[in-house]
């Protein structure tokens, strides 16, 4: 088994943090389009629910695609390469 490259003690506070950040940022972010979306037709907050909904679940893929991918960095050193 291959020795593992030192790490800060900081490196999952870091890590989990930009993926709470990034998270948020595309849930508000796509909000803020539904927002515009909606004042420009002049509707009732549909978009922006619409937005909310859809940054929610795309933020929620990309957090679950980056957690796994996390987890086969050191999968990849293992026998069974799962």
């Amino acid at each position: 088994m291959a020795a593992q490259p030192p790490q800060s003690k900081y490196y999952l506070l870091y890590r989990y943090s930009g993926m709470g950040c990034t998270f948020a940022a595309a849930v508000l972010l796509f909000m803020a389009g539904g927002w515009l979306l909606d004042r420009w037709l002049g509707l009732t907050p549909i978009f922006t629910l619409l937005g909310a909904l859809v940054g929610l679940g795309l933020a929620s893929i990309n957090l679950y695609q980056k957690l796994r991918l996390g987890e086969g960095k050191e999968g990849k050193n293992r026998e069974d390469g799962i």
